[in-house]
């Protein structure tokens, strides 16, 4: 098992150059299943990161007048260059964040794909030709880039959550400053390096790694970013609103969830456990979209539930760099304990814990932060795990007997990202679906991600989509063009 660092970092990179933190400062990147150092990363502020708005802005006239077909070039070439370092890549994500080499191997492969896929989406951009009902004028639109963004990225997804928005911005047109998690600043600034080496224009890509707080502000109160991209947080979400209204930018929110999965009676019992323990127990339930609240018919809720906790008590828990290790730590104490916590609410409520329920520290484990696959039933709607979102390794199943009352409980919070239903009855399956007050729902299926599909919420849990053709009107503005003739 390889654990020395993989990447060490020159600084932060906007202008075109690595550059220190303006104080000097530095912080350090913690691996979650260790303790250990992983790296030091610039603990910049907001002198930092005007100095990268200055550069983006200073860039975006001519990233803009490029031809579409040039931009894509050269996102082609970022990918490949990102590309050559998928290996040292994902071990760094897993160093810095926890999950399985496996997992980041796959993150790292979406990160290409979206890069890929938005270098040829550039190139159709389309206005339109709108019929005039004035015979002697004509109306044109023509889509333009919104400007600088100003992106801010969690640690969860450090590098997929990079591409997502990165490259639909800069396809497009606009330049970018990217402010990426203190837990996983390395992977960006690897990113970076790959930026640097695939020669884009100076200023077009941007990282600023440090301070939260002061360099947020920075890109809220500065008049040269006209729009914030942000996942996160819905708490941290509605503070950046409120900043972005103070300065009229557009904003694009992915912001928390509360994932409602629904098991009907008639579903495939063993390709739902299947599913189920793919989804909730994936990057140790730290996913925006993983299972929280689990609706089982009543018909099947114990044979579920007895072969989920089995599948739970079975997986390899341990560093992400290890071989057959199927799950890896959550990301700092402070989650486990927010964990720890609402397994212990829900259990002196009267749930029951099938499987796990506690802390990891035995042997290899002793240092990191880890937290056994946890199965609940007994679950009701009184407990913390049922209003809020767990982001750790528990599958809580709630007993349902009426589809009417399954649908009405999976709406009753206020957010509204991801569903999942199981059904092999195809009408509730499409019912289900409309009735589901979340932006995605997965039927018979947890896969709801892909560089060409829409990715976002309604109601708490965001503004706007990533992904698809949508996720590229995120960063475009139309103008009408009103032609005398």
């Amino acid at each position: 098992m390889q654990t020395e660092p993989v990447f060490a970092a020159q600084g932060m990179m906007y202008g075109g150059a690595w550059r220190e933190a303006q104080t000097g400062e530095q912080f350090a990147s913690l691996d979650p299943a260790t303790g250990g150092t992983v790296g030091q990363a610039p603990m910049g502020r907001a002198a930092d990161a005007t100095a990268a708005i200055a550069a983006a802005a200073a860039a975006y006239p001519q990233w803009k007048a490029r031809t579409a077909a040039d931009r894509a070039l050269l996102l082609h070439r970022f990918a490949d260059q990102i590309e050559t370092r998928k290996d040292r890549l994902a071990r760094l994500i897993t160093q810095e964040q926890g999950k399985p080499l496996r997992e980041a191997a796959v993150e790292v492969k979406l990160t290409i794909d979206s890069f890929r896929w938005y270098a040829e989406e550039a190139r159709r951009a389309y206005g339109a030709w709108i019929p005039d009902p004035v015979p002697n004028r004509r109306l044109i639109t023509m889509r333009e880039p919104v400007g600088v963004v100003g992106a801010i990225i969690p640690w969860n997804v450090p590098a997929a959550m990079i591409a997502r928005k990165a490259a639909p911005a800069l396809a497009v047109g606009c330049t970018m400053v990217l402010k990426p998690s203190e837990e996983t600043p390395l992977t960006a600034l690897l990113i970076a390096e790959a930026a640097l080496d695939a020669d884009l224009p100076p200023g077009v890509f941007n990282v600023v790694t440090g301070d939260p707080v002061a360099i947020g502000q920075a890109l809220l109160e500065d008049e040269r970013v006209r729009k914030i991209s942000f996942t996160g947080s819905t708490a941290v979400g509605r503070l950046l609103l409120r900043g972005a209204a103070e300065h009229i930018k557009r904003v694009s929110m992915e912001l928390g969830g509360n994932a409602p999965v629904i098991l009907f009676e008639d579903c495939d019992v063993g390709k739902a456990v299947n599913a189920l323990a793919a989804l909730k127990f994936l990057n140790a339930g730290q996913a925006c979209i993983s299972a929280n609240r689990i609706f089982v018919h009543s018909s099947i809720h114990d044979r579920v539930a007895a072969e989920l906790a089995e599948r739970a008590g079975k997986l390899s828990v341990g560093n992400g760099l290890a071989d057959g290790v199927q799950m890896g730590p959550l990301i700092e104490k402070a989650a486990v304990d927010k964990v720890a916590g609402m397994v212990d609410d829900a259990v002196a409520r009267g749930a029951r814990s099938l499987s796990g329920g506690s802390r990891l520290t035995n042997g290899d484990l002793r240092n990191g932060h880890f937290f056994a696959p946890t199965v609940l039933t007994g679950m009701t709607a009184d407990m913390r795990a049922a209003n809020e979102e767990v982001f750790g390794p528990v599958a809580s199943l709630f007993r349902f007997d009426d589809p009417d009352d399954a649908i009405r409980r999976a709406n009753d919070v206020p957010y509204g990202l991801a569903a999942y239903v199981f059904t092999e009855n195809m009408s509730r399956a499409i019912r289900a679906g409309e009735q589901l007050e979340t932006g995605m729902v997965g039927i018979n299926e947890i896969r709801i991600g892909a560089a060409e599909a829409p990715f976002g919420g309604v109601k708490q849990s965001g503004i706007g989509r990533e992904g698809g053709r949508e996720g590229m009107d995120e960063y475009l503005e139309t103008k009408l063009l009103a032609l005398g003739i």
